[in-house]
Order: structure tokens, then sequence, then C-alpha cells
């Protein structure tokens, strides 16, 4: 095959697509040639660690929103590859809530095992994307960051697999160039321990919110504060937790809400979400939706419509994450291979229409997460991906929803059943709220 193919980003998603070109070659395939583009100097995306925040040494923003001690906030069961179990992994099944750590090593286990990471030109960020519809072309601009030199090169296709976790939403409140505090977004917090023995006001109410504080908690701050927009998350927390309504101002160091009540404060965390950000693409070219479970002007999630020759991977807000990143990837991947036939461009809209109008009439989360495993379901339907129990995996979210209203500090401390093995996960050694050390070494009980 004479195709080209431009990835831009070695994350999950990215890291999915390879997986699915390697499983096509092994079956005997002719596949296209594969270029990944990535700025960072390893594979994982977010998974791949920093302490750096701001920018890099090369002066290029960090992608990293992980933070030390991360835990999953979802069962593993939820997202374990359909391919690669994390028994085949780790030689055993392990608790359901594995730490950052082990969850990096447990993706980099299946793309080691694939051998494509010569595929990837590492520190190479994509600077601008192309298209012209004389040759049928995209020409990539990159930049390779060791060598500080720019080339272009032409491609039958690109797949736009950078995330949308990495370039925060960062709002502006009264006093805050005044405040005498320290203030920052999610996308920079870091280390829990800065925060001990502070009292932390947290402005926004999604799943940042709840485990930074949840974190920062563990840890051993004096008391957590969120601020919310519409209503509170509702859980029952801590008794040094409080929900208050939308920040108004800061003065010093006090924080008044707008129902007037006031609390002074050390820290102010923006858990405020992110922005679907690519400055290497042309308007023509880039994705604007909202961060929703069916996202504008993708024919099955994945083709952008105005030009079919151009993919994005993981632009949804997610329940399922590593094993729809692979659903999307297997049917990205035939769709360039020819396998499956794009169709006309009135078919791929009305499908845009649909899958939006459909998830406009979800009534709760449970609704959301059965919305995204048919989904799920519907992607692996059409391709060679193997088969799982996408039921059970939605059946295991469920029961996670239920186990986090009951207990939001002790949700973690249950276990759930593999659908892709059967086997039911070992309850941890160490209650989560206990569990200070997160290193795989700790969380595996081996001696390294």
């Amino acid at each position: 095959m004479t195709k080209r193919v431009a990835i831009v980003g070695a994350g999950p998603s990215g890291l999915a697509l390879l997986r699915a070109f390697q499983s096509a070659a092994q079956k005997g395939a002719d596949i296209p040639e594969i270029v990944c583009f990535e700025t960072q100097d390893n594979w994982g995306g977010l998974w791949n660690y920093t302490w750096r925040t701001g920018v890099d040494e090369y002066g290029e923003p960090v992608h990293c929103s992980m933070y030390r001690y991360l835990w999953s906030n979802g069962p593993k069961e939820g997202l374990e590859f359909a391919d690669y179990s994390f028994e085949e992994h780790f030689g055993r099944q392990i608790a359901s809530y594995p730490p950052r750590a082990v969850l990096f090593d447990y993706i980099e286990g299946r793309i080691e095992k694939a051998k494509v990471r010569d595929w990837i030109r590492f520190r190479t960020p994509v600077r601008h994307v192309a298209y012209s519809a004389d040759s049928g072309k995209f020409t990539v601009t990159a930049h390779n960051l060791i060598e500080d030199r720019e080339y272009s090169e032409a491609f039958d296709h690109v797949v736009v697999a950078s995330g949308h976790f990495s370039t925060p939403n960062v709002p502006d409140f009264k006093g805050f160039s005044s405040f005498n505090g320290r203030v920052l977004h999610a996308h920079d917090f870091r280390d829990a321990l800065e925060f001990k023995d502070k009292d932390l006001l947290l402005i926004g109410t999604s799943y940042s919110a709840e485990d930074i504080g949840s974190q920062c908690w563990k840890y051993g701050c004096k008391s957590v504060t969120v601020s919310h927009r519409t209503a509170p998350m509702g859980y029952d927390w801590p008794d040094n937790w409080q929900e208050v309504p939308l920040l108004e101002k800061v003065e010093g160091n006090t924080a008044t809400f707008k129902d007037g009540t006031a609390k002074d404060v050390d820290a102010i965390i923006l858990c405020t979400g992110y922005q679907h950000h690519f400055p290497f693409l042309p308007d023509d070219l880039r994705l604007r939706t909202a961060n929703r479970l069916a996202t504008a002007d993708l024919y099955k999630g994945v083709v952008w419509v105005a030009n079919p020759k151009l993919m994005y991977l993981g632009m949804q807000d997610q329940w399922f994450t590593f094993n729809m990143f692979d659903g999307q990837a297997w049917f990205a991947r035939d769709v360039i291979m020819d396998r499956i036939a794009v169709p006309s461009r009135e078919v791929m809209t009305k499908d845009v229409v649909d899958r939006v109008a459909a998830e406009d009439a979800i009534a709760d989360d449970y609704g959301a997460i059965k919305y995204q495993g048919d989904y799920v379901q519907e992607l692996i339907d059409e391709t060679d991906y193997p088969s799982f129990d996408v039921d059970g995996a939605c059946d295991a979210f469920y029961r996670w929803k239920k186990h986090k209203k009951k207990n939001i500090m002790t949700f973690r401390d249950n276990s759930y059943k593999s659908v892709i093995t059967g086997t039911m996960a070992p309850v941890h050694h160490t209650p989560w709220k206990d569990a200070l050390d997160d290193s795989m070494a700790c969380y595996l009980e081996t001696d390294s």
C-alpha cells in the first residue's frame, strides 16, 4: 500500500491507532506507511507524567495534566484492552483502581509488545497542516526540537489524536490579581503535599474538583471549599469540606460567594475544564465542539465530515476511555485501508445530527454510560477488534456510580469483574485513604 498516514500524538488514542495498524499487518495485510508525531520524549500522552508545568525545556506548552498520587477514578474493568488484559500484563489480576504508575505501565506494555516505537518521531510537534484539493494530499509541517529544524512532508490521511485535556479553560474572577495566595489551574496541579495544612478553594464541580480535593484531603489539607456555578456535586463529604455557590470576588485572602458567605483561603485551584485546541490546523480542518458525548462534525465520532481523509480520535467526553479509543482506531484504520466505505456527506451529516439528538434525550448519567457503551459496541461490530462484554463494562460503571454515592472517600476500595477474563479483582491490600505510597512496587507488593 502506497498511502502515507500522519498521526498527531502518541497518547492512548494515537497508540491505539498504531496498535490497530500493527494488528492488521500481523494478520498479513499490506498497511500504509505510518508516521506518528509526538511532542514529548516518550509515549503515553497525559499518562506520561512530568513535574514540569507551563512550558518544557524547548519552550513547548506542557501537555501533562497528570499529578502525583493520582489513582484511577473509575474501575479499570471499564477501560481494559480487549486484546491485552491486566492479567496478561501483570501475570495476575490486580485491584480495580490502580494508581498512575501502574496504568502507565499497562498502557506501555501493550504498545511495547506491538513493537511500533520506530513509527513515532518523538520531540517533534506538528506546526501546521494544510490540504490541497488538487493533489488530494495533506502537507504536514513538523518541528524537530532536538535539531531545531522544521520540515514538511505529504500524507494521504491525517489523524488528530492529540487529546483535549491539556489546554486549560482559565476564567478570571474579581480580586485574583491581588490575592495573597496561589492561583492555579488543575492542569498545573502536581503534588497534594504542597497544600498540607492549607485551606483550599476549588472552583468547578467535575472530576478534577472531586479528585484533586480528595487527594488534598487525603494528604492533610486543612479544609476544602468547592464553589459551583449551577449545582453542588452532592456527595457525603468529610467534615472539613463544604460546597458553596459561585465565587464572586476575592479580597486579600477572603473569598466571597454569591450567597454572601465568605471563607479565608490559602490557595485557589481552578477545576474549570479544558478546550479543544488545535493551533496546527487551519479553520477548514479544525474541530470546534463542546465537551460532549456526541461531537460536532465527526461521522461516527471519528471522520471529519467536510473532508473524510481527516479523522479525530478521543474527542468525546468520556465514560469509556482506552477501549473506546481502540474502537475508534480500528474504525479509522479500516476507513484508511478502504475496508469501510465512507458514505455521502449528507449521510454523514445526518449521522452527526442524530447522535447529538440522541445524547440530548439522555435522562441521567446511567443513560449516558449506556449511550457511550452502545457507541463502543457499534464501532467494534464494524471491525475485527476483539469483541468484549460491553454491557458488563457498563455494569461496572453503574456500580461505580452507586459506590461513589454511598461513600465518595471509599469507592476505590471496591472490586469488579474483568469483562475480558471474567476474573474478579482482589480487594487492594490498603484502603485508598491510607495508601499514601502510590508507587507500583507498593501497589503490587513487589520488591522493586
